[in-house]
């Protein structure tokens, strides 16, 4: 019975901390999606049923930060994966150095989002930023520098940046752990037969990495929904809340506001919408590995 009891007291620890930190939190939120929820001390909070989420579904404020969610998810998840695998490939077929590039590419992923933000706006600024320098007076690809943060379709340009170079490095580092885990005498028979670089990517190594790119996939996914801070600190969801994602403008209502049933019940919205999209991937893409000869 002590052989049996020891494992649960290391797990009450850690199952305490998920509890408070985690479960509760969700099932306050969802309590208050349903409220009027006041913060004043004796007040009431009023009990509106689905009122906040018929709201949500009526405001054209949600509808566009759900677009520019979405888009900016389509645009920097591909572009992460798609730069991340080309990063992994070179750096598995490097005879040294290979520890050195993969801590340099990785650099991105542990830097603050608000130094990288706060150093992306800085470089995007107009018309004086660095960016609208190069592109004048080095390049002379443009005559006049462009004011970047004055327009939306411009003003989201620095955030899909910053999007993907910061994101390159984590999916890298999951791509090379799986690279080296293929067996190198596949590749060494494929040679052999006469299979060019590109035959054994596509029908060797891509099919064995199957399964690590639909989990990248689904992290990232759940990642680019949750985009907020480099928002937050390069527009602002402006110009005009042109810019705003999902997170920016629950926060906003939230904490701006201080509207935090209708706040709750936009994160309750979101938290379903990803829940479903993560279970279709899942459920749609995995499918047993097949190496193709």
């Amino acid at each position: 019975m002590r052989k049996r009891l020891v494992p649960y007291l290391f797990l009450v620890p850690g199952l305490l901390f998920f509890l408070i930190f985690q479960i509760y939190p969700l099932a306050k939120g969802l309590q208050m999606s349903f409220y009027r929820w006041s913060i004043m001390p004796g007040k009431a909070s009023l009990f509106i049923g689905l009122a906040n989420y018929l709201r949500a579904f009526e405001d054209p404020v949600v509808g566009r930060a759900f677009l520019n969610t979405l888009i900016y998810t389509l645009v920097t998840v591909p572009g992460q994966m798609i730069l991340a695998m080309l990063a992994a490939l070179l750096l598995h077929s490097l005879p040294r150095g290979r520890a050195f590039f993969r801590t340099v590419y990785y650099l991105p992923v542990i830097t603050s989002w608000v130094i990288v933000s706060l150093l992306i706006r800085y470089l995007f600024q107009s018309p004086n930023g660095l960016i609208n320098y190069f592109l004048v007076e080095v390049f002379h690809v443009i005559s006049q520098p462009i004011m970047w943060y004055e327009q939306a379709r411009t003003a989201f340009i620095p955030i899909l940046v910053l999007g993907i170079w910061k994101g390159i490095g984590w999916s890298m580092v999951i791509y090379l752990a799986a690279l080296q885990g293929i067996p190198k005498e596949l590749m060494e028979v494929a040679a052999i037969d006469g299979a060019s670089g590109w035959q054994r990517f596509w029908r060797i190594t891509l099919p064995l990495l199957s399964p690590t790119v639909v989990f990248t996939l689904v992290m990232l996914l759940i990642g680019g929904f949750n985009v907020f801070i480099s928002v937050y600190l390069i527009t602002g969801g402006g110009p005009r809340q042109q810019t705003e994602v999902l997170l920016s403008y629950t926060y906003r209502q939230a904490f701006d506001f201080l509207d935090f049933g209708y706040g709750a019940a936009l994160s309750m919205l979101m938290a379903v919408f990803l829940i479903t999209a993560s279970y279709l991937q899942m459920r749609f893409l995995r499918k047993p590995v097949e190496v193709y000869g």
